[in-house]
């Protein structure tokens, strides 16, 4: 069980996750697409079959703490909108698709499956914000060699839109089932992707002059051969 907390009112949500899905390759336009797919091909990971994927991982690795555990060196976040499926609405959050690279060469599946997925525990109603969905502001900053430095910035416009979205993985209206979560895409990298000591992610609303955020950091483990 996961709790959340709305922003506007404090109340807070006790959300079993039972399905979690990344959506891979979610770019709104084919050239935001092929910048992502070349920045990947960058670290050897085959293209996609298709566009957009959605990858299922185990539920449990969603999680909101503020610390998380790597196999290795070589992993780092994304910073994507989360949806979130309850019996009142979908929920809006913002989270990392947090991934290991070496892995990612050989498999993006599994890649995905092997790290914990970090998401800030405070959240919007979907409904609130659809309205003005294009308005919103994706930010992150990864800590590399002890320094914080922006990592990705933009628009949400550069992703499907979660109609969309939702629509192209099967769903007929905007609104994840209970139990769903969903992260929705990645924005470019400034600076090319590579492993970082800790994550800083930002969701932006202009429009309400409000934000949420989450922060955390990343334990590596050593491989033991």
């Amino acid at each position: 069980m996961t709790t959340f907390r709305l922003a506007d009112t404090g109340d807070t949500l006790d959300i079993r996750i039972e399905e979690l899905v990344i959506a891979g390759w979610a770019g709104r336009e084919q050239a935001g697409i092929d910048e992502h797919i070349a920045e990947l091909k960058a670290i050897g990971v085959t293209p996609p079959s298709t566009t957009p994927l959605f990858y299922r991982v185990a539920a449990d690795q969603l999680t909101t703490a503020q610390a998380i555990q790597v196999l290795g060196s070589q992993s780092s976040g994304e910073v994507e909108v989360v949806l979130i499926g309850t019996p009142e609405g979908t929920l809006v959050g913002i989270g990392s698709d947090h991934t290991d690279r070496e892995a990612e060469a050989w498999s993006v599946a599994h890649a995905k499956q092997v790290c914990a997925k970090p998401v800030a525990d405070t959240v919007w109603w979907l409904g609130d914000v659809i309205d003005h969905w294009d308005r919103l502001q994706m930010t992150s900053w990864a800590t590399i060699d002890g320094r914080e430095m922006l990592y990705q910035q933009g628009p949400v416009t550069g992703l499907l839109h979660p109609a969309e979205l939702l629509r192209r993985f099967g769903l007929h209206t905007p609104a994840l089932k209970p139990g769903q979560a969903m992260l929705c895409g990645t924005l470019p990298v400034t600076g090319g992707v590579r492993p970082a000591e800790a994550f800083r992610m930002r969701l932006t609303d202009p429009l309400n002059d409000r934000s949420l955020q989450h922060h955390y950091s990343i334990q590596s483990l050593p491989v033991v051969l």
